[in-house]
């Protein structure tokens, strides 16, 4: 199946949106580069122990195909290389705030109207 261009995406933005973010792991990706910066491999991958180092490469490599995670290799022995969110990537931030307060005030309100 073809990956869908722009402009087929253009009647729908929400589509768009939702197939460039989908999957289990590209929200935590962009979550921890928000909150922490500029991350390493290794140091992203030990941020969200979950995640298998097959997952993180493939989903780095489309939220960078995307525009949206920007990948910087140096050229060193050994290779360094460096994620961070581009000005796309971090046009997210208020949205990840939004997700990030609404999973606290789902929980707020779940421990108050437990029957424990």
């Amino acid at each position: 199946m073809r990956e869908k261009t722009l402009e087929e995406y253009m009647h729908c933005p929400f589509h768009l949106a939702m197939t460039i973010l989908e999957g289990k792991w590209k929200f935590a990706i962009l979550y921890v580069l928000s909150r922490r910066g500029t991350l390493r491999f290794k140091e992203l991958e030990k941020a969200i122990p979950e995640i298998s180092t097959r997952m993180l490469t493939k989903d780095l490599k489309l939220l960078e195909a995307k525009g949206v995670v920007h990948r910087q290799a140096y050229a060193t022995i050994p290779p360094k290389v460096e994620y961070s969110l581009t000005e796309v990537g971090h046009s997210i931030e208020p949205v990840i705030a939004s997700i990030t307060k609404w999973g606290e005030d789902y929980i707020h309100d779940r421990l108050n109207n437990s029957n424990l």
